[in-house]
């Protein structure tokens, strides 16, 4: 593959945010000031309509900028080091294509792709809620489970392009109901994912006599006073509080950023940290848990960053 030489202006960076539902572009100045923002609807299930539509939004904010500037791509899914080829992603279409190289294609010069989790992360790391911070891990808690690692404002990606997926893992210190546990899309059982997602919290609290309700309605009901969703919360934190410890454990971070529908629980961040003793390998637990500083707007901003 031959990359054409362009002359990009690298005081600027466009970040590209390709989700389910939307598209979303901005460009960054070096400081990390937005200078501007577009988004357009995702074309559903046609692979060549969303590279034409990354292009052409693309050329419309560098037409505005009047410079031709560096490109990240946020995705869900990760690029295989072995294929080159596009894989996990829920935007099902775009698996076991050459994204990477039709973009470089279509866009005439070298492009950084990384998945979603990964782009939070880099965006909280760099000038979020974990700006400098030298270990970061970042965490996707709401239809899935990912994450992402930061080591000194750059990305861990592995081997694989797995770096930070603790979602498929076990999930750690099972009690006796947890120990066989939910089958996951992976094909495995009990992962973290089957019990920290949102659609998770719901199943659980439906298996424990409630009903099916969402997540923001169980934190609801419980704020409420209803005994039987804060017992699902208490659960939920127990567990939260378990998969954290093992990434700890493992990598010991300075800061995890909580990003996803799920970390819109405000009590996570009080009650979480006071389990995590029980769990981490250490005198003390002084790892901090913290809420996102940019939010949605984390993964389009992560992909500039990625320059």
């Amino acid at each position: 593959m031959i990359i054409r030489e362009i002359e990009m202006n690298k005081n600027y960076r466009i970040g590209v945010d390709l989700g389910g539902t939307k598209i979303e572009a901005m460009v960054l100045n070096q400081q990390g000031r937005e200078i501007s923002r577009m988004r357009v609807a995702t074309p559903k299930g046609d692979y060549r309509k969303i590279l034409l539509t990354i292009a052409d939004l693309v050329e419309e904010v560098e037409n505005d900028l009047n410079e031709v500037a560096t490109i990240g791509i946020c995705t869900p899914g990760a690029l295989s080091p072995a294929t080159g080829l596009l894989k996990n992603s829920n935007t099902v279409c775009m698996n076991g294509k050459p994204v990477y190289k039709d973009l470089v294609s279509l866009l005439g010069r070298e492009i950084r792709i990384a998945n979603d989790a990964n782009c939070f992360a880099l965006s909280e790391a760099v000038d979020g809620a974990a700006a400098g911070a030298e270990v970061v891990f970042g965490v996707i808690v709401g239809t899935g489970t990912g994450g992402g690692i930061v080591i000194n404002q750059k990305l861990l990606t592995g081997t694989h392009a797995i770096a930070g997926e603790w979602g498929h893992n076990p999930l750690p210190w099972p009690d006796e109901q947890e120990f066989t546990g939910p089958d996951c899309y992976c094909g495995k059982k009990g992962c973290i994912e089957t019990y920290l997602s949102g659609p998770a919290i719901t199943r659980d609290h439906q298996a424990h006599g409630g009903d099916k309700v969402s997540a923001e309605e169980i934190v609801e009901l419980a704020a409420l006073g209803f005994e039987r969703a804060e017992e699902t919360l208490c659960r939920y934190e127990e567990r939260m509080a378990k998969s954290l410890a093992s990434v700890i454990n493992l990598l010991d971070p300075d800061v995890i950023v909580l990003g996803g529908g799920m970390s819109n629980i405000e009590r996570l961040y009080t009650n979480v940290p006071k389990l995590l003793p029980a769990y981490v390998f250490s005198d003390e637990v002084h790892t901090s848990i913290v809420a996102p500083k940019f939010g949605d707007s984390s993964g389009v901003r992560g992909a500039a960053w990625l320059w």
